[in-house]
């Protein structure tokens, strides 16, 4: 056995001594090869690695810059409300957060696509002039939804002082400054959605304990009756109409 792994051994070193292939480092480095010499082309890249970058944080920019926030956290209030902890499923509940999001965010993707997008790709503004048009649209949208409350706590904390107009607030204030607003207004809607069905839930506990039937759980009685009334008063339809006109 000795003798053949000594054989094995041998004969790799005489290929390896005789091969003609070199693993030497190219000649051209990778980088210049992909970047180029040209000054213009250096520029390109780096707009190429801010598209790429802005690609990468899209769902974050959808999530936290738009109406989905809200949109999302109601739908789940209403599923926990009625007490099915799986019914919608959580891909039918973003499913549809996500389209009422395109819906209500239509207006401002047509300004973005009239006033950015078309006048870039036919070479009439930079990339810096079109950044600066997509992003307005979307800071007026998220201006609108903010309440001042929160805004004037970031802008304090910045040190700013008090914004004359929508151009002083930096976009650093503005974002979380919405976020914040959406979210108690997300949790403002899902505790008048709690109470209808928090009062069945109440109404059947105290049935069920004056019939002495203790040992059955109220949740099961109470949930046909909570089903029953979304039915009734068309549940998703005033959700819908809601979450939609309740955006500035």
């Amino acid at each position: 056995m000795n003798t053949r792994i000594k054989v094995l051994v041998i004969t790799i070193i005489f290929i390896l001594l005789l091969s003609e292939i070199s693993y030497a480092e190219p000649e051209i480095p990778l980088i210049e090869g992909i970047i180029g010499d040209e000054p213009g082309d250096y520029v390109f890249s780096i707009q190429l690695l801010i598209i790429l970058t802005i690609l990468t944080l899209a769902p974050s920019i959808l999530i936290m810059m738009t109406s989905f926030t809200r949109i999302v956290i109601v739908l789940s209030f209403i599923r926990n409300a009625l007490g099915m902890q799986q019914t919608p499923p959580n891909q039918i509940i973003i499913g549809l957060a996500l389209f009422l999001t395109f819906y209500i965010m239509a207006p401002v993707g047509q300004i973005i696509s009239d006033e950015a997008i078309k006048p870039y790709i036919n070479e009439e503004i930079d990339f810096t002039q079109a950044l600066d048009n997509a992003m307005e649209p979307i800071r007026e949208f998220m201006f609108k939804q903010t309440r001042n409350k929160d805004l004037a706590l970031f802008l304090n904390i910045s040190e700013i002082g008090q914004a004359e107009s929508l151009d002083d607030i930096p976009n650093y204030v503005l974002i979380p400054a919405f976020i914040i607003s959406e979210l108690k207004t997300a949790f403002q809607i899902g505790f008048v959605i709690y109470i209808p069905f928090l009062i069945i839930d109440m109404v059947v506990s105290s049935t069920l304990m004056s019939m002495g039937m203790m040992m059955l759980p109220p949740v099961i009685i109470s949930l046909p009756f909570k089903i029953l009334l979304f039915i009734l008063v068309d549940g998703w339809n005033l959700v819908a109409k809601s979450l939609v006109l309740g955006f500035n």
